[in-house]
C-alpha cells in the first residue's frame, strides 16, 4: 500500500484505496471491497463506478488536502462523495443533487459521514444554495447536461476561491450526440478559457468511461 500525492489516497498496482474512517467501520457504500493493512481498513475505489477514480488512475494530479472545502455538483447517490469524505479529515463536501431519489440514498451515506452536507437542488441555480455554500477550495462537477460548461462556470464564479481548482467531468454525448468526443471536449475547454479559467490538464477516461474527459482548471 503506497501513498499517492493526495493525502489519504493509496495505491497498490493499478488499484486505489481510501482509508475507511472508524465511524464507518464495516459499512459499505456500493459493495466496494475492504482491505486490512497495518491495522487500518481501506476501501477499494472502483474506477468503473467513480469518474474521479478513473481520472486519478489515468494520471490526474489534484491538490485535495485534508482540510479542503469542496463543492460537488451532481453528487448522485454518494459513491465518489464517500471516498472524498474519507480523504477530508477537517474539510467539508457540499453535495448538490437534484434527484430526490438519489438524495435519499445520499442521506444514508451522510449518516456516518458528518463532513458531507447534502443539498437537494438544481446546480443551474446556485443562488438557491448560496446561503449554505461558502467560498470553496475545489469545485467538482459530474453533470450530464448539454449546458454543463455553463453550469460549472456560473458556480465557479460564485463559489471558487482565487487560485482554487475545479474538475469538470465532460460527457461528450451530452454536449451534442453528433459531435466526435474530441470536438465536444474542445468546445467545453474553449468555453472555460473564454470565461477566464486556466486549463491545467485534460485527459480521457478510457478504458473506464467511454467518451468522457476530465478537465482540471484553476481560477
Amino acid at each position: 500500500m503506497k501513498s499517492t500525492d493526495i493525502p489519504g489516497v493509496y495505491k497498490v498496482k493499478n488499484k486505489i484505496f481510501t482509508e475507511n474512517p472508524d465511524s464507518c467501520k464495516g459499512i459499505k457504500v456500493y459493495n466496494e471491497k475492504f482491505v486490512k493493512y497495518k491495522n487500518k481498513i481501506f476501501r477499494s475505489w472502483n474506477p468503473y463506478r467513480s469518474k474521479l477514480a478513473a481520472a486519478l488512475l489515468n494520471g490526474l494530479s489534484i491538490r485535495i488536502k485534508p482540510n479542503s472545502d469542496i463543492l460537488y455538483l451532481g453528487a448522485a447517490t454518494g459513491t465518489t462523495v464517500s471516498h472524498i469524505s474519507d480523504i477530508l479529515k477537517d474539510g467539508t463536501i457540499y453535495s448538490v443533487e437534484n434527484s430526490p431519489i438519489a438524495v435519499k440514498k445520499l442521506l444514508k451515506v451522510c449518516e456516518k459521514r458528518k463532513n458531507i452536507i447534502p443539498i437537494l437542488e438544481d446546480a443551474n441555480h446556485p443562488d438557491r444554495y448560496s446561503f449554505i455554500v461558502p467560498v470553496v477550495d475545489i469545485i467538482y462537477q459530474d453533470i450530464s447536461q448539454r449546458n454543463q460548461a455553463e453550469i460549472f462556470i456560473e458556480n465557479a464564479n460564485r463559489f471558487l476561491k482565487k487560485n482554487g481548482f475545479g474538475i469538470i467531468m465532460v460527457k461528450a454525448r451530452s454536449i451534442d450526440v453528433s459531435f466526435e468526443p474530441k470536438k465536444a471536449f474542445d468546445l467545453v475547454s474553449s468555453k472555460l478559457e473564454v470565461s477566464g479559467f486556466k486549463i491545467l490538464n485534460r485527459l480521457n477516461l478510457n478504458p473506464y468511461e467511454k467518451d468522457h474527459a476530465a478537465i482540471l482548471i484553476t481560477l
